[in-house]
């Protein structure tokens, strides 16, 4: 076993304040519990042969939240934190722990959460009912153009290929120009004004 790529995630969108315990529960079993599950069983085959690879793609909100998007936040946070752990633990194994970061790529996230959407957030009988109205359009309206920075797939291919094959890869990788921008600006803005560049959009 040379590397193991944990990819499987979806968003289920909502305010925190309308997350029922059971959707976080839902989510977190695909984000963060199937992907730990897994990567336990591969350590033993990579011990045994003296190395591999095991790479988590997390995300931009990994390293920052946003709104409607709590539930994968606390998923993305979670797995950035058992994978810097992990990279800690493994030094010596020749286990090498890898984070790959992307922002907006073009997948079929935004289409695939509206059925977790429907099934978890009663949203009007919500404080926010009238806030949602904006939500549900972006959830529900056909996409017709990119998102502002959006990049294809490839983009995180590419990352992935030199997270694989470098001799010392990275522990963190970016992708797109807003997970730039965010590790640039969560490392050097007071939380204060991190929240207010976040909330600018």
């Amino acid at each position: 076993m040379e590397a193991l790529f944990n990819n499987g995630a979806f968003a289920c969108p909502g305010a925190v304040e309308d997350l029922p315990r059971d959707a976080l529960r839902e989510i977190f079993e695909t984000n963060l519990f199937g992907n730990h599950d897994l990567t336990r069983r591969v350590i033993p085959l990579m011990r045994a042969q003296g190395h591999g690879r095991i790479i988590n793609c997390s995300s931009v909100l990994g390293l920052v939240g946003m709104t409607w998007r709590g539930a994968y936040v606390a998923t993305k946070f979670a797995m950035e934190g058992l994978s810097d752990v992990m990279r800690i633990e493994m030094k010596g194994t020749g286990i090498k722990v890898i984070l790959i970061e992307p922002g907006p790529i073009a997948t079929r996230i935004r289409e695939n959460a509206v059925p977790h959407f429907e099934k978890w957030i009663d949203w009007k009988n919500s404080a926010r009912s009238a806030q949602y109205s904006a939500l549900r359009g972006r959830l529900y309206d056909k996409k017709t153009k990119k998102d502002a920075f959006e990049l294809d797939p490839s983009a995180v291919t590419a990352k992935l290929i030199h997270a694989l094959e470098a001799r010392r890869p990275k522990a963190r990788y970016f992708v797109t120009v807003p997970t730039y921008l965010m590790g640039f600006a969560r490392r050097l803005l007071p939380t204060r004004a991190l929240d207010w560049l976040i909330a600018k959009g």
